[in-house]
């Protein structure tokens, strides 16, 4: 997940959590033949909706993690609400929010299972209301400090429960499309915080911020909770209502329904103790690839890439306004995640994060070796001029490239390959672990390149992307159109 600029077991009983599952055991065909032999398909429009509504939560934290970047002047020059800020200061002002967010990711897992993924995602408006006031009326820079930390908190919080409610709301023949849609959102709300940051005065650009979570909150709650997690907690009749409404009214919910009460009823008998299901060498597999996805994310270089474009911009002796340069690169990660979630099922996980990662790894490559004659060759100003295209155009493709795999894809593979008694901790625990290492990278990347210079930087980058393409190609299995006992077998050989 990328961000702003400055964003700098013994005898333990596990119970299996309602989780994305029970679409996976669904016929990946999404028609039913009821009387007079008419053929039914479930309404996709009701399900987009529903889960367009609760990604506007990631819409939200998207403008979170965007927030720093647009009034960095006015933060440093201590504009904003007369509040003096320093550079170590502004670091953690960005930084804040990445803890928040890790501190987040496995509570709500709990809350999830406790109150539902519906409430869960409306309790959200807390957090991300409560951090918006105190910035918005701050008065020194600790109040700064735990606005960003609490909105942070509702940032991790969206990350957890968002994808939940989608998975468990969409059919198997939309699955990987409504699993897109949070990454989506997410990117759009980084994009949309650089462009309104740059024509809007820091104030109304806060508050701006502040509102979008309102908006998320009057939309998503006319939404139903979803039909898993109401079978689980007895509401039989309520869960058919919720389905109803997502199917549409002439699709055959009680078969769906029946479904559901057979793998939850499986489900828990399944009660199994961790050091047991750990030495399952299918969910270990499945655990390692969870966990390395997220580690490939975030050590693809796509924070280092995005924070210091215009820099990157501005080395080419290229006229271009640092801001303007940031909202380019923001609308071509929005618009290539919104290329992605187009044709993910049609391309399958595997080859689309493969792709992804390959395309990285060169464009990263490229660009440490343009810093390597800028920093370590030396030439003159008119060779630099001639090669200015070559960081412009890396950066631009380097950006298509991760959002077209990279970016959505790791998020969604952890609720297809693990099996539902893990999946609500291994999840959480994978998003926690996907937040820290955001925080180390963005809080030691300036100080390790000028330790070892940019151009090495990037070539660790590189590696660590060539690494994971190997690891990809080696041990991910495409989950396309498969349900979690078929990748489970896959994983087992």
């Amino acid at each position: 997940m990328s961000q702003d600029k400055d964003s700098l077991l013994e005898n333990a009983e596990v119970n299996p959590s309602t989780s994305a599952d029970y679409y996976d055991h669904i016929d990946t065909h999404p028609v039913q033949v009821l009387r007079n032999s008419t053929v039914i398909l479930p309404a996709k429009l009701p399900q987009i909706w529903a889960a367009f509504a609760a990604t506007l939560s990631a819409l939200s934290a998207g403008m979170v993690l965007g927030w720093t970047s647009p009034i960095l002047q006015c933060l440093t020059q201590g504009k904003y609400n007369d509040i003096p800020v320093d550079k170590y200061q502004l670091g953690w002002i960005g930084s804040f929010a990445t803890l928040g967010a890790m501190a987040m990711c496995v509570p709500t897992g709990f809350i999830c299972d406790l109150i539902g993924r519906k409430y869960a995602l409306m309790l959200l408006i807390i957090p991300f209301t409560g951090g918006w006031a105190l910035i918005i009326w701050a008065k020194s820079v600790l109040a700064l400090y735990f606005g960003r930390i609490i909105t942070g908190m509702a940032v991790g919080a969206c990350c957890v429960a968002a994808p939940l409610y989608n998975g468990e709301i969409s059919h198997q023949s939309i699955r990987g499309a409504l699993g897109s849609l949070f990454q989506l959102l997410i990117v759009t709300g980084i994009f949309l915080s650089y462009l309104f940051g740059e024509f809007l005065t820091p104030p109304q650009f806060t508050k701006l911020c502040a509102s979008v979570p309102i908006l998320f909150l009057i939309i998503f709650a006319f939404q139903p909770e979803t039909p898993s997690f109401l079978i689980k907690k007895g509401d039989h009749e309520g869960a058919r209502r919720s389905l109803a409404k997502l199917r549409g009214a002439n699709y055959d919910v009680d078969s769906e329904l029946r479904q559901i009460e057979g793998i939850l009823k499986e489900n828990g008998e399944m009660v199994t103790s961790l050091k047991h299901t750990f030495r399952q060498k299918p969910i270990l597999k499945a655990v390692l690839i969870s966990f390395a996805l997220m580690f490939f994310q975030q050590f693809s270089g796509i924070n280092v890439v995005i924070l210091y474009a215009s820099d990157i911009f501005q080395s080419t002796g290229i006229n271009l306004n640092s801001n303007v340069a940031t909202i380019v690169v923001g609308a071509m990660q929005a618009v290539s995640t919104l290329c992605a979630s187009l044709i993910i099922e049609k391309t399958g996980r595997k080859r689309l994060i493969i792709l992804s990662l390959s395309v990285v790894a060169i464009n990263i490559t490229i660009l440490g070796i343009y810093f390597s004659i800028k920093t370590r060759g030396h030439p003159d100003s008119d060779v630099l001029s001639d090669i200015g295209f070559i960081p412009i155009g890396t950066v631009c493709l380097f950006v298509v490239a991760f959002s077209l795999g990279l970016g959505p894809i790791p998020w969604m593979i952890a609720s297809e390959i693990l099996p539902t008694e893990i999946r609500g901790m291994v999840g959480s625990a994978a998003g926690t672990f996907n937040w820290f290492l955001a925080f180390i990278i963005t809080k030691s990347y300036l100080s390790l390149a000028t330790i070892l210079g940019y151009d090495s930087i990037f070539y660790t980058f590189s590696l660590i992307s060539v690494a994971g393409t190997i690891f990809i190609i080696a041990l991910l299995p495409e989950t396309k159109g498969k349900s979690v006992a078929e990748i489970q077998q896959e994983l087992s050989q």
